[in-house]
């Protein structure tokens, strides 16, 4: 199986990725798609759904751009950029999303992988400070 079609469908998804866009999601993820990121582990379309929701709920101008692809099968790996508006200021974070897909080419197993702390907890007034003196502490000199 030759999953080619689903990457490319997955990628316009996100790269086009609105609240008005969670109706289509069913063409995108299988009804039992497994899906999990630093914060979330979640079965269902519905699940997955509610995540973006909240996304678009709590952050502003979220946009994803892919910057590479990886596709062997039924499996492909994405790089990808996450822009979006924290706290009044523009942050970029970057991450890998690991995919499985059905014979159908829709989503069964979606994992991100990217560092929260440097994208997020870093920017925190109470977490900042620590985490970064202590990322610095610990890098190789």
């Amino acid at each position: 199986m030759d999953c080619r079609a689903g990457v490319d469908a997955l990628v316009r998804f996100y790269e086009t990725l609105s609240p008005d866009a969670l109706a289509h999601i069913g063409e995108i993820y299988a009804a039992d798609a497994h899906f999990a990121d630093p914060f979330n582990a979640v079965r269902g379309r519905e699940a997955i759904a509610r995540i973006f929701a909240h996304m678009f709920a709590t952050v502003d101008a979220p946009r994803f751009v892919v910057t590479g692809r990886f596709v062997d099968r039924d499996r492909a790996m994405l790089a990808w950029d996450f822009h979006l508006r924290l706290r009044g200021r523009d942050t970029l974070i970057r991450g890998a999303t690991e995919l499985r897909f059905d014979a159908d080419g829709r989503v069964v197993e979606h994992r991100d992988h990217w560092d929260p702390a440097a994208g997020i907890y870093e920017r925190l007034p109470l977490l900042g400070a620590p985490l970064r003196w202590l990322r610095t502490r610990l890098a190789a000199r």
